[in-house]
């Protein structure tokens, strides 16, 4: 049996912990405010502490700030994106065409974004230029690139996962926000040349890290989740 004052040290540590994953979601507009070189290394230090088969830990994180991450931006903006089609060509983020119910889902998380935003269903425009902001990192003060050894297998994927999880967690815990980002994926041959990433690795997501922007709409979205018993079963 645990002692009272272990119990309630206990249910403390359980609050923060589920706060800190409960609190988590997409910020797309952050504050300049800098983040301090210190907390960042220490946000991946801890998440680098995340299961991975036979501790291969598969995971290798390009940090931009300043001018690095200027330019990075600017090579994509400038590249001509908004006349071309993503070219999912190193791995497919999406499925090929979006069935029930997660085209509901995926449609519901864009209408109320786009809602906020005063964006109309027929603004293709206005939706292109939000999506482009992916590329600023929405203005966050530390833009973050990760890549994994194009020869590994889909299980060091899954183990990438729990890490990236673990990042966005570590943040909330330090009083910071994330938006993680598969758009950077496609285009990976305006990235490689600023950062210097090899042929070898692939680019799996970006990340924007920093304080949220509370002043801006888009920041007022809050995505559903499924009640537990549509997706959980137990067996006795």
């Amino acid at each position: 049996m645990l002692a009272p004052d272990q119990r309630a040290a206990d249910a403390e540590a359980v609050a923060a912990v589920d706060h800190a994953i409960t609190s988590r979601r997409s910020v797309r507009a952050f504050l300049p405010d800098p983040v301090p070189e210190d907390a960042i290394r220490e946000i991946l230090r801890v998440a680098s502490t995340a299961p991975s088969g036979t501790n291969m830990q598969p995971w290798k994180v390009y940090v931009t700030l300043g001018e690095t991450k200027r330019r990075l931006s600017e090579a994509i903006l400038s590249s001509g994106i908004r006349a071309e089609k993503a070219d999912w060509d190193e791995y497919k983020y999406y499925p090929d065409s979006f069935f029930e119910p997660y085209l509901s889902r995926r449609r519901a998380v864009g209408y109320a974004l786009y809602g906020l935003l005063g964006i109309g269903r027929r603004e293709v425009d206005r939706m292109r230029a939000q999506h482009d902001r992916n590329f600023l990192f929405f203005d966050a003060p530390v833009g973050m690139i990760f890549t994994i050894d194009r020869r590994l297998n889909k299980g060091s994927w899954i183990d990438y996962g729990a890490f990236l999880q673990s990042i966005m967690i570590a943040a909330r815990a330090r009083g910071l926000h994330t938006c993680p980002q598969a758009a950077f994926a496609p285009y990976h041959r305006h990235i490689r040349p600023v950062l210097g990433i090899c042929e070898e690795e692939v680019v799996v997501c970006g990340m924007a890290l920093g304080y949220e922007d509370t002043s801006k709409p888009e920041n007022k979205l809050r995505t559903e989740r499924e009640p537990l018993d549509r997706w959980m079963t137990f067996h006795r």
